[in-house]
């Protein structure tokens, strides 16, 4: 763990390289060559290695600092490497940032298992959750448990042209340090009159963390070396932010999370609502009612450790759902599918360049999860958006499927 004779740098790698991993890239990387005394300086970034302009993508990346496929017209800081070798790129780093798929997570931590530093730590910006028969998990877990790390999330207000361009935002980071990565803490985050070492925590106990579930993780983590500075909230923060992309950072992992999947899902209804020509006014009513499935989804599975105002007053949860519901692509794409007539997986081929929309496969995801349960009645509006997705209802009755008993009484409020 990190302790007063901390004089390392920390190492990072970007683990994707798309429109949000790139950008991610950019603005981290921004950030190691302003701290030098806290980072080292280049960051590697792991490219699916694929042919574009008859040339190897990385080249082209390494060449003219800009990823021409996925990010095209911004130029990446030049220290920033596309590196095509996943097991290359992560070797060394203490700070893993996980931007890719989520369909693809589990197959690339099986790659650099035995690899990466036993005491590294990861951040997920993936969307989306994993459902295994009637268990739903967040890929922060998935990713922590596989590698045998902590792992945290990244999730906002973020369209990725828009902080490419420097278009200024905010973002959600929730990161909650381990217990036993606080034994010491290095000089600059000392109370004053306080000595590292007069800490009152169980050490027989600091190897032992809670998971988003709240019950104690699988995993047994390895203590951040004490050459290192600690990786807390404000390493975080000056890891990430940015004057056009500002950073929030809390404790809240399943929230931040759960925020990150579930607004594509609402986005979808939103799109199909806007292309049916309804107006604001329905767009709204299907916010309105998406937000209260996002937390009553939190609260009922994940409510040992969720914070309901995550919802409301981060970055991460309203104010995403309310920029996805009015630009981001699964919006555009669910919009254009009723408009021009089209299924959504046409329109993902003619518009995403190869990428897929994460609504999609999380509608289905939250559905398989909900079934298995009992309780797709408790969740309307998630599913009509798969039932439509499956051609079993049509848009048209959107109103009819998510209406519930709105009579509301005083013992109500009770």
């Amino acid at each position: 763990m990190a302790t007063l004779g901390a004089h390392k740098k920390h190492k990072v790698t970007i683990v994707g390289s798309g429109n949000w991993g790139s950008t991610i890239a950019k603005v981290v990387g921004e950030n190691t060559a302003a701290n030098p005394d806290l980072f080292e300086k280049e960051v590697q970034m792991w490219v699916y290695e694929e042919q574009v302009e008859g040339k190897k993508l990385t080249e082209l990346i390494n060449e003219k600092h800009e990823n021409v496929k996925y990010l095209p017209g911004i130029e990446l800081p030049h220290h920033v490497v596309a590196n095509p070798s996943i097991e290359d790129a992560v070797k060394g780093s203490t700070i893993l940032i996980f931007n890719l798929p989520h369909q693809f997570i589990k197959g690339l931590c099986k790659q650099i298992q035995g690899v990466i530093l036993p005491f590294a730590r990861g951040i997920s910006c993936i969307k989306g959750v994993d459902v295994r028969e009637s268990e739903i998990r967040l890929f922060s877990e998935v990713i922590g448990e596989q590698l045998g790390i902590y792992c945290g999330a990244l999730s906002g207000a973020n369209i990725a042209n828009e902080v490419a361009q420097e278009k200024w935002c905010e973002t959600t980071i929730a990161y909650d340090p381990p217990p036993v990565d606080s034994q010491a803490p290095t000089p600059a985050r000392t109370p004053p009159n306080r000595s590292p070492a007069a800490s009152q925590l169980d050490l027989t106990k600091l190897d032992q963390h809670k998971d988003v579930s709240g019950k104690p993780s699988k995993v047994k983590l390895t203590p951040l070396a004490s050459e290192y500075a600690a990786i807390d909230h404000v390493t975080m923060k000056i890891l990430f932010h940015r004057p056009y992309f500002h950073v929030r950072v809390v404790s809240d992992v399943a929230g931040v999370s759960l925020s990150g999947a579930l607004k594509n899902i609402v986005a979808l209804a939103a799109g199909w609502v806007d292309g049916l020509g309804w107006g604001d006014n329905a767009k709204a009513a299907i916010m309105r009612v998406g937000l209260l499935e996002m937390v009553e989804f939190g609260k009922r599975f994940f409510g040992k450790t969720i914070q309901t105002k995550t919802f409301t007053e981060e970055s991460a949860g309203v104010a995403d759902l309310i920029t996805t519901c009015s630009g981001g692509r699964n919006h555009r794409c669910a919009k254009m599918s009723v408009v021009e007539g089209k299924s959504i997986s046409e329109i993902e081929d003619r518009e995403l360049n190869g990428q897929k929309l994460q609504g999609v496969s999380t509608a289905e995801e939250v559905y398989t999860f909900l079934r298995s349960q009992g309780l797709e009645q408790d969740f309307p509006l998630f599913t009509a958006v798969y039932k439509i997705l499956k051609g079993e209802e049509k848009y048209e009755n959107i109103p009819q499927l998510i209406e519930k008993d709105t009579v509301s009484t005083d013992a109500d409020e009770k």
